[in-house]
């Protein structure tokens, strides 16, 4: 399997992600670039969560249909052709980080991944639909991990 190399210009590898993207700040997702994507994927998939929520594992944000010559989203950007799936705050999109005050940092999750096939996924998918219809099809995937704290 290939490995797709993920950075975002707003934070490092395992570094605090900053306010202006978190939940309390308006849920404006963090710019995200990548590379090493391989040159046969049909669809880019990008999933968010936070492993350390007190309840089990939150997600944060769900998209698909990225198009495969995609390399980059800027802040707040959706891809033309891309699909939101539900965050755990029960919206389509981006749902900032929000760890319960005086939590140690949490750690939030950006996996790429890059699909064999297309997806199929519609508007307002949830985790599970997406673990289905990426399941034989994921051929490269990457992450990037930030870290938040209130």
């Amino acid at each position: 399997m290939y490995e797709i190399e993920v950075r975002s210009r707003a934070f490092s590898d395992h570094t605090m992600i900053p306010a202006e993207y978190a939940h309390a700040s308006g849920d404006l997702s963090p710019p995200l670039e990548w590379s090493r994507l391989p040159e046969d994927a049909v669809e880019i998939a990008l999933v968010c969560v936070d492993p350390d929520a007190p309840r089990g594992t939150f997600v944060h944000w769900l998209l698909a249909g990225i198009p495969p010559d995609t390399t980059a989203l800027e802040p707040g950007e959706t891809p033309a052709g891309a699909v939101t799936g539900r965050n755990d705050y029960g919206k389509p999109g981006y749902g900032g980080p929000h760890p319960p005050p005086g939590d140690e940092p949490h750690r939030y999750f950006f996996r790429m991944y890059g699909l064999s096939e297309p997806s199929g996924l519609a508007r307002g998918f949830s985790m599970e639909d997406f673990r289905l219809a990426e399941e034989q099809k994921v051929m490269a995937t990457g992450t990037l991990v930030g870290t938040y704290a209130r």
